[in-house]
């Protein structure tokens, strides 16, 4: 066989690999009903309410995918490790209690290691999740619910070794591990906790003080400010806001380019205006030490592109909006 034919050979090969996996995985979305809900339950309940573990085992190639699995829930907020099934028959089994879910992964579903520690599970009182393709397998008979990752064929060419199987099998994985990130609540904060050597723990860990403009280049005005003049000193912000304060620096107000908008009628008709007529009162403020994150939640509920920084007392501080977090990279 010539270079150039083989090369054909083994590109249409490497295509058909990648085809075969994704409708394995397609696959997969179809058939996500009330069983994947059960689970999703099953772990909120022994994790939240029962102060369990996700203990997740599997042999050979799925207990590759089970590791995974495992480090995907607990980096995302669930706490879980892996046993395996064959060492688990030899102690390992001691670290699964009562208020734990136990994960069991096998295509076939009749792993006989695996098979041979479900009674010592289901004795102990923890629950059973079966991530099988063969969802009449033994495995999944025991199971208090069934996770179905069938996959129509391997990719491999003889249909023998696990190559499908064991994608649709991790991507059912990360699936509950996102489901359960979101259903729980974990934030962007938590999963730089866990990560505290990555560069995703310096940006979710940042402070508002960190990422805000400091009050020297903050626009302000003091109150009772004729208009024109706030929306001078607005314009040369650019921050498309003037913070209004007292004498002491205390917040007052905020006018915006929101208020200008709202209020463009009536700033028209009256030339002598001042800011304290159209300015916001009692606007949104933050803390200094408050994790950036928490300005970026503050502003998406309430609908609001700056925040004012102050202090205990309510002194100007500083300020930020969505482009200071985008740019230090907390969004």
């Amino acid at each position: 066989m010539n270079a150039p034919r083989a090369s054909r050979n083994a590109l249409e090969l490497a295509r058909n690999v990648l085809e075969i996996e994704a409708e394995a995985v397609r696959a997969l979305a179809g058939r996500l009903d009330a069983r994947f809900l059960a689970a999703l339950d099953l772990v909120r309940q022994c994790v939240d309410e029962g102060h369990g573990r996700v203990i997740v085992s599997g042999m050979g190639k799925s207990g590759h995918i089970a590791r995974k699995i495992a480090s995907t829930l607990a980096s995302t907020g669930t706490p879980a490790y892996f046993v395996h099934p064959a060492e688990a028959s030899h102690g390992d089994l001691g670290m699964v209690r009562r208020q734990d879910v136990f994960i069991g992964i096998s295509h076939s579903g009749e792993s006989e290691e695996l098979l041979r520690i479900v009674p010592l599970i289901k004795r102990e009182g923890a629950k059973l999740i079966a991530l099988t393709g063969r969802p009449d397998s033994a495995l999944a008979r025991e199971a208090d619910v069934t996770l179905d990752a069938t996959v129509a064929r391997e990719a491999c060419p003889l249909n023998l070794a696990p190559t499908a199987s064991t994608t649709a099998a991790l991507a059912l994985g990360d699936a509950l591990a996102v489901a359960l990130l979101d259903a729980r609540g974990f934030s962007k904060a938590d999963f730089a906790r866990s990560h505290p050597r990555g560069p995703l723990h310096r940006e979710a860990l940042k402070h508002a003080a960190d990422v805000m403009r400091g009050s020297r280049t903050v626009p302000a005005v003091r109150s009772g400010t004729a208009l024109k003049t706030a929306l001078r000193r607005m314009t040369e912000g650019g921050m498309g806001m003037v913070a209004v304060i007292d004498a002491r620096r205390r917040v007052q107000g905020i006018f915006t380019d929101g208020d200008l908008r709202r209020h463009l009628d009536r700033i028209a008709r009256a030339r002598a205006l001042r800011v304290d007529a159209v300015m916001t009162t009692n606007p949104r403020c933050i803390r200094p030490e408050a994790l950036a994150a928490e300005a970026v939640q503050l502003m998406e509920r309430h609908r609001i592109n700056h925040l004012l920084v102050v202090d205990a007392a309510g002194t100007l501080l500083g300020a930020l909006n969505m482009h200071d977090l985008f740019r230090a990279k907390v969004l």
